[in-house]
């Protein structure tokens, strides 16, 4: 699979976000995060095995550049997510009390570190960042799906 330009522009651009020395690299523990910045949906275990391989001793800290990235983002380009996004929404109604469409932003950072795919904090930290939470410490799920699914 071949990028336009105008991707790979966008692809640069991202990159360089996650580039905290300004070295033209990312660290190789960040890689999962800067996948799914990109609107990939990597699991956990498909990071870790592309981790070992750029890096058998899968030293976080090792840093990689664009050129060593593009690779990668092209392995991951394209696949599917797991679930839809109406399976995500059924999935967090559960955990809607009230019914009203919205469930505590700190049982939703709860509930996606125990279940299922295990995430880290800085992983957590990465997904919820850009999630509004109302007044009352609440999360609309259904637009949290939306937005962790890029669909904004």
């Amino acid at each position: 699979m071949s990028f336009t330009d105008s991707q790979m522009s966008q692809f640069r651009e991202a990159f360089a976000l996650f580039d905290k020395k300004g070295d033209g690299n990312i660290r190789l523990g960040d890689l999962g995060t800067v996948l799914r910045a990109m609107g990939e949906n990597p699991t956990q275990a498909d990071v870790t095995k592309t981790q070992q391989e750029i890096d058998p001793d899968s030293n976080p800290d090792k840093r990689i550049n664009f050129e060593e990235f593009l690779p990668v983002l092209q392995r991951f380009q394209g696949q599917k997510p797991v679930g839809t996004e109406a399976d995500y929404i059924e999935g967090l109604r559960v955990f809607d009390k009230d019914g009203n469409g919205t469930i505590n932003a700190a049982e939703l950072r709860h509930v996606l570190a125990s279940l299922g795919e295990k995430l880290s904090d800085d992983d957590l930290d990465a997904l919820l960042a850009n999630v509004p939470i109302d007044s009352s410490g609440c999360v609309n799920y259904q637009e949290f799906v939306r937005i962790v699914m890029g669909g904004n």
